[in-house]
């Protein structure tokens, strides 16, 4: 989905992975315990997508006189990318996830330890768990920190902070909010795109382009290139949705299966919930013994009632609005990288 040049990817990449591997090294301790060691080699191996965005961004925007540094701005994606990864650390816990990138992450990687040590499956799944939990701690406590001692003036560093903790907040809420839609009645479209912006959008996309707009002393653009984020954020949330339910696991990386056997509510879902296919879908849907043919039929009455062809239409609309808006703004090249092909509803849209 993300085009970046070889020669753009081999800049930003070094220094994004330089950045990353000094703030890591930076938080070990000499009472150091195993939890921040396994924070560090869980976080190797992503993308390091909000990193790019936001060094991209930067060097679209800052011109011969930024407020801030490259090197403020290096410092800055790193600590985006600790916080994602934190992000990451407490999602799967929330998810009873043991694997992250084909690896254990550290739930699962301490669940196993305490099952060598002789621990019922019950007590290693809450050991786990808490590992977890307090490893998610330290990554989100360490990526704070890392902002506000990024080097920047007071100034700046307070108004980072301020849109780092807007987007924790919000975040948060979307989180919390994509469990309850898996559990509660089924939302309304409105109520299903909030959550996908919060979750997803806020810190992944708005955040990083906010950050590279005060750091390029470009405060006339905010509120634009939030709006750019948004677009973006949902866009990509709405591909991550339909690859859950249609995608190739083999291509995509991700079950096909999960989604529908949780019963997750998401925007896809959403626009099903009103169409005739809804009373055999429903019985589908949260079923975690559903079979293979019961996936399958799902997937076609979602392609069957429109909900399919509707998420596609409106991930092009998605993107043609932050093409035209990044245009605007200077970040016309940025959101080309960041947009994927257009979507067929007629073909796998992973």
């Amino acid at each position: 989905m993300h085009r970046w040049s070889s020669d753009a990817d081999d800049r930003i990449g070094g220094i994004v992975e330089g950045a990353v591997e000094s703030l890591l090294a930076a938080g070990d301790r000499r009472d150091d315990t195993r939890l921040w060691a396994a924070v560090r080699d869980t976080s190797r191996g992503g993308k390091r997508l909000r990193p790019r965005i936001l060094l991209d961004a930067y060097d679209a925007l800052a011109g011969p006189t930024p407020r801030e540094s490259r090197d403020v701005a290096a410092r800055l994606a790193a600590a985006l990318e600790l916080l994602h990864h934190a992000f990451l650390v407490h999602d799967d816990v929330i998810d009873g996830a043991d694997v992250r990138r084909g690896r254990p992450n550290v739930a699962g990687a301490y669940t196993a330890r305490a099952v060598e040590a002789g621990a019922s499956d019950h007590q290693a799944t809450g050991y786990g768990a808490a590992a977890g939990i307090l490893a998610g701690d330290l990554a989100l406590a360490g990526a704070v920190r890392a902002v506000a001692l990024c080097g920047a003036n007071p100034e700046t560093t307070a108004r980072l902070l301020d849109a780092v903790d807007e987007a924790l907040h919000l975040t948060a809420d979307g989180e919390l909010a994509d469990v309850w839609l898996s559990i509660g009645p089924c939302a309304d479209l409105d109520e299903a795109l909030l959550m996908a912006e919060r979750k997803t959008a806020v810190y992944s996309f708005e955040l990083p382009l906010r950050i590279a707009v005060i750091l390029a002393g470009r405060d006339d653009l905010e509120a634009g290139v939030q709006r750019v984020g948004r677009a973006l954020g949902l866009a990509f949330q709405l591909r991550d949705d339909l690859d859950g339910v249609f995608g190739d696991p083999e291509q995509t990386g991700k079950s096909n299966s999960s989604d529908l056997r949780e019963g997750k509510c998401t925007p896809l879902v959403a626009l099903a919930r009103g169409t005739w296919a809804w009373d055999e879908l429903s019985t589908v849907l949260g079923d975690q013994r559903a079979g293979e043919p019961q996936l399958a039929r799902a997937r076609e009455l979602l392609a069957m009632c429109g909900a399919r062809a509707a998420v596609e239409r409106l991930v092009a609309d998605l993107e043609r609005d932050a093409a035209a808006l990044g245009s605007d703004l200077g970040l016309g090249a940025l959101v080309e990288r960041l947009a994927g092909p257009a979507p067929h509803s007629s073909s796998s849209a992973a």
